[in-house]
């Protein structure tokens, strides 16, 4: 299976990762946030073979991009294209976001977002 986020591969590190959450998750939004959180925590299961890993860094190396289809510092739309990149990586690797990746999503959702709406994270998971 070809990659097509093959070149934001190298863009991924875990440390660049959590700054980029902790600073920026209100701004993304929180079905960014919970669909960056899926890919990483499936990234991290070790069933997770290594071609659905691949996508997995490169989907999460797209989101860390400084510079990308749409700025993320452009109020509103700057995150639309992340998001959009991640919900193709998050279809693609489908299989293996269980439970256990979904809870521990959500366990770190809630340290930055005091009230989940249910309904946007329902939309995520329904496109799994």
């Amino acid at each position: 299976m070809k990659n097509p986020f093959q070149p934001y591969v190298n863009r991924f590190s875990e440390s660049k990762f959590w700054n980029k959450l902790r600073r920026y998750a209100r701004s993304a939004g929180t079905k960014t946030v919970y669909s960056a959180l899926l890919l990483f925590f499936a990234y991290r299961r070790r069933e997770t073979p290594l071609w659905a890993k691949n996508i997995i860094l490169g989907a999460l190396g797209y989101f860390l991009a400084p510079i990308d289809a749409v700025p993320d510092l452009t109020p509103v739309l700057g995150y639309t294209d992340d998001l959009g990149v991640l919900a193709v990586g998050l279809v693609t690797i489908a299989a293996y976001v269980d439970d256990e990746v979904r809870g521990r999503a959500r366990t770190q959702l809630g340290k930055w977002f005091k009230d989940v709406d249910e309904a946007e994270l329902a939309e995520v998971d329904k496109k799994l």
